[in-house]
This record gives structure tokens, C-alpha cells and sequence, in this order.
């Protein structure tokens, strides 16, 4: 009987930045790990976030197992809730992680599939054990996976940097990672995000520096902006604050639940009570408080963007703030960032931001930390995952100075099916997958299309032709009234839309085959161009008499 094949297929996070799961798979069990969000792209208006593409279950939901989560992050639990409206399962991960996810289906009967498993504990699913081992990164409770299966043990470091010094929580698992390797590792999955950096991530350590320097600088107010869950953040911020004799305020609703959630589970002190709500903060002295914000992606909804535009409702950015945006941009957002750090410093605010000042440093292991784990582990198979294709390719290349060999790695996009025994790795066929998009309520129903529409109506704008023609002889009755909106301004451009109209009177007189509707649209769109350089969309409405 032929040998059974372990399938690893990745779902999302390869080739790109979020939307991390990959399934597991082996006979008729399948085990999912991640399922996160993707943050649109700047060419992506209206889009509020991306979710997997996990149709490839479709015919498969009664063999899955279970789903595990590395950590609490947005880009491997974001998208719990779709799921869960699609798929039965339990679900396991550490507490802080299955604290975010239960606020995520707040509401939901999906909550009752819960599992929370210690630090370093260990679940069986199926043909699967899965231990979970603790792993350094900028959220509580971060773990990897060692995943024991019939055909080998597979290793999924989830997000993680070799930090000795973290301010939050322990060091990775050093010795569970020896461990591993005592065993014989098949294959090894590992974060690829800043697998071109070389050298080592920074510890969070030297931010404590950092912020002593803000803090004995600021002569008034300080905002401090970061992720939501980088918990260690905040806790830094409290205690520079206490030294300094002044108060936090957390605004964002992110911002407070998880630090309630930390504090909640001991992630998070405040022995001092520094922490007041902001209605009582903002009556304090301005050189006595902090306040600790969302927003360090420069988001429009958030408190940062709302403050760089003088749009948040409860404080205004004002001369004499200190703001300190203590991340780094994800990429794709390096314009929106840099654009609200302009908007703020022209509102008469200071900024600090790496590199003026350490105030961040990477959740994600740079390229030494990346070969020291390949080391550690010695794979017989790698396969780098969580990153655009120049990560990927940057990891493999590491991977290869190492010593594995090139034809034992495995650089493949999402949906690329993997296939493994005890003594082979083959990649297979390509299974569908595309972007889903989440509009409002809307999930899926957003396209390429429709994105290339919006895109054309925010380069060139519209132009609505309304044309009065009678139904028994095709012939206009008055002349064609046009509407424009984000292309020209009428006023200005009489002359253009005079001979606009002519063409329209002509297609309409000339009674050609087809549509008169997608003629006259037609006809209208090719003169701008002529004209222009320029393709508004156009839209023809016919009112027959």
C-alpha cells in the first residue's frame, strides 16, 4: 500500500504580508493554523480589510479537526469571526490569543468553541499533536507549533525574534527548540518578515532608554501611538510615566480591551495606578499626562489620524505635544505614515519616530536570529512563510548558507500544495485562490472590477451624459445635458463639453448597430481621451418620450 502523504498547503501569508492559514492536512484530518486579516492596499478605496480564501474547504469542512492560533495578532485571528460563520470547529491557542478571539465573536455561539491551552502546553487533534512552545514577539502569550504527525514532526515558528532580554514575558523556548531537533524535524515553517535585515532584531530593552530621554524632554503633553497589542509597549510607557510623576490615559477601543485583557491575566502592571480614564486626564497640568493611542499606521479612523487632520472629538494635537509613533510603518503604509507625521508636526507638535529616537523595535527576527534557528533545528525540509516573495527568497538564500540544500527548500506562494513523506518533499498543483474582500457587511461581493472602477472614478472622476430622445424616431429632443464630477470643472470647460455634445448628436443621428447607451458612452469616453489624456467613467441615462 502506497505511503500516506502529509499536505501542507498555505492558504495566505506567502507572497504577502497578513491573511496567515495555512491547513495541515494528512488522510481525512485536516488542521488549520491562522486565519488572519490582510490590510488593504493603498489601490484598494473602500476595502476595510482581506480575508483567506478558504474555499478549498469547501468540500472538506467534516474533516477538519480544529483550528490553532500562533498569537493574538490581527493577520492570524482577524478573520475568526468569517470563519466561524463557516465553519463548526474548536479552536485552541494560549490566553491572552483566545482572550482577542473571544472578543472577536463576542456575541457569537462560536465563543462555546474555545480552547485555551496553558504556555507550553500540549493538545491531540486527530492523527496531530500539537505542542504549543513560547516564542518572543510583540503580543503576549506568542507561541509556535511543534506538530507531531505520522509522517514526521513539522515545526511553525508563527511570528517570533531571539530577543534574551524581552520586557514582556520569557524568551523563546531555546531548549524546547533543542528538543525538537533531538527528534528529527521534516519540515520547518518559519517567519520570513525581516529575513533581509541582517544582523539582530534590537531588544525591546533599549527602549526603556528611549523613552527616558522623551519623557525628561517634554514639557508638555506626551502621545504615545502604537499597536493595540504590543502590551510590553504600554507597560514601558507606565512605568516611565510613574518615574516621571505623570499619569495614562488609554484611549482606542483596541487599546483599552487589550490592556484590560493584559491586566486582566497579569500581563500588565500598574502597581502605582497610573492608569486614569481620560476625562480625568485631560484635566490634569499638560506636563502631568500621557496618552496612549491607536493609530500608529496613520489609519483615518484612528486617534493619531483623526488628530493630524483636527478631527478627534475629545483632544486636539496642539503646539507643545510631544508624539511619539513607536512603530514602524507596515509595508505598503510608508506614504499614510509619513503623510500623518507631517500633518502633526505642521499642527505645531514635536514627532519622534525611529530613527530621531529607538522608540520601536521589530516583533520579527532579523536575518542571524533567522540562520541561528536553522541551525538549532537543522531541517530536512524549510519552507519560509509569513512574507511578501523578496522575504521568502531572502530566507531560502539564507537557508542555503546554512547548509540545507537548495533542492530541500520549498519558496512557493499561497495555495501552493506541498507534499511530504518520511524521506521526500514534492511540490504539487496550485490550488484557486483569490483576494475576498470585507466592504461594510459585504463580504466577497467586491471584485477586480469594482476596484478598477473606483480607482478610475478617484484618477478621473465621471461624466453622466442625460439625453432626451423620442421613442417612435430615435431623434434627440433637446440637446444632451453632461454632469462632471472629479474631472473637469464644467464651468471652465465649455469649449470640451460643447464638442462632447456634437459627438453625441452625430452617434445619435448616424442610428449605428448596437446599444445607442454603450455607443454614446463609448463615443463620449474616446474624445476625452483624445482630448485629455484622459478616461472618466461615463455613464449614459436615456429618457424616452
Amino acid at each position: 500500500m502506497a505511503e500516506k502523504k502529509l499536505r501542507i498547503i498555505p492558504i495566505g501569508g506567502l507572497g504577502e504580508i497578513g491573511k496567515n492559514m495555512t491547513v495541515v492536512e494528512y488522510g481525512k484530518n485536516i488542521l488549520i493554523v491562522d486565519v488572519g486579516i490582510m490590510f488593504p492596499e493603498f489601490d484598494m478605496p473602500g476595502i476595510d480589510h482581506i480575508i483567506p480564501d478558504w474555499g478549498y474547504l469547501d468540500d472538506k469542512k467534516e474533516r477538519v479537526v480544529g483550528i490553532v492560533f500562533t498569537h493574538g495578532h490581527e493577520d492570524h485571528v482577524g478573520a475568526v469571526r468569517y470563519m466561524m460563520d463557516y465553519l463548526d470547529v474548536p479552536m485552541y491557542g494560549t490566553p491572552f490569543t483566545m482572550g482577542v478571539v473571544e472578543r472577536k465573536l463576542k456575541g457569537s455561539q462560536a465563543k462555546s468553541r474555545i480552547n485555551v491551552v496553558k504556555p507550553g502546553g500540549k493538545i491531540s487533534l486527530g492523527p496531530f499533536d500539537v505542542e504549543f512552545f513560547n516564542v518572543c514577539h510583540s503580543v503576549p502569550d506568542a507561541s509556535g507549533l511543534g506538530i507531531t504527525t505520522p509522517a514526521g514532526l513539522v515545526v511553525h515558528t508563527g511570528d517570533f525574534k531571539l530577543d534574551n532580554t524581552p520586557t514582556l514575558g520569557i524568551p523563546t523556548d531555546m531548549g524546547k527548540l533543542s528538543e525538537f531537533a533531538s527528534r528529527g524535524v521534516l519540515a520547518l515553517l518559519s517567519d520570513s518578515t525581516n529575513a533581509d535585515r541582517p544582523g539582530y532584531t534590537p531588544s525591546e530593552a533599549i527602549i526603556d532608554g528611549a523613552l527616558r530621554t522623551v519623557f525628561s524632554d517634554a514639557e508638555g503633553r506626551i502621545i504615545v501611538a502604537s499597536f493595540s497589542s504590543l502590551v510590553s509597549r504600554v507597560q514601558q510607557v507606565i512605568n516611565a510615566a510613574a518615574q516621571f510623576g505623570r499619569r495614562v490615559s488609554l484611549v482606542g477601543t483596541s487599546m483599552v480591551e487589550n490592556s484590560k485583557l493584559a491586566l486582566k491575566l497579569g500581563h500588565l502592571k500598574d502597581p502605582e495606578g497610573v492608569i486614569i480614564p481620560l476625562s480625568e486626564g485631560l484635566k490634569l497640568p499638560k506636563d502631568k499626562l500621557v496618552i496612549m493611542s491607536t493609530g500608529s499606521q496613520g489609519e483615518r479612523t484612528s486617534i493619531l489620524g483623526r488628530l493630524s487632520r483636527g478631527q478627534n472629538r475629545d483632544f486636539d494635537a496642539m503646539e507643545g505635544d510631544t508624539i511619539v509613533v513607536s512603530a514602524h510603518a507596515i509595508p505598503g503604509n510608508e506614504e499614510q505614515v509619513s503623510r500623518t507625521i507631517n500633518s502633526l508636526i505642521q499642527r505645531g507638535a514635536r514627532v519622534i519616530y525611529d530613527p530621531i529616537l529607538p522608540v520601536h523595535v521589530s516583533g520579527h527576527a532579523h536575518s542571524e536570529e533567522q540562520k541561528q534557528l536553522l541551525n538549532i533545528l537543522r531541517p530536512k525540509y524549510f519552507v519560509p512563510v509569513h512574507g511578501e516573495l523578496r522575504h521568502l527568497h531572502a530566507h531560502a538564500g539564507l537557508a542555503q548558507q546554512v547548509g540545507i540544500k537548495p533542492e530541500n527548500i520549498a519558496t512557493v506562494e499561497n495555495g501552493r500544495v506541498l507534499e511530504f513523506t518520511k524521506s521526500s518533499m514534492t511540490i504539487g498543483e496550485r490550488v484557486p485562490g483569490r483576494y475576498i474582500y470585507v466592504d461594510g457587511t459585504g463580504i466577497g461581493d467586491i471584485g477586480p472590477a469594482v476596484l478598477r472602477e473606483r480607482n478610475r472614478l478617484g484618477e478621473d472622476g465621471f461624466v453622466i451624459v442625460n439625453m432626451l430622445v423620442d421613442m417612435d424616431t430615435g431623434e434627440l429632443i433637446e440637446d444632451p445635458e453632461l454632469i462632471s464630477r472629479g474631472f473637469v470643472f464644467v464651468r471652465d470647460s465649455k469649449g470640451l463639453f460643447n464638442d462632447a455634445k456634437k459627438r453625441i448628436v452625430r452617434e445619435v443621428e448616424s442610428g449605428g448597430n448596437g446599444s445607442l447607451r454603450k455607443r454614446v458612452e463609448q463615443t463620449v469616453s474616446d474624445f476625452f481621451y483624445g482630448e485629455m489624456r484622459r478616461r472618466p467613467l461615463v455613464f449614459a441615462l436615456i429618457n424616452q418620450v
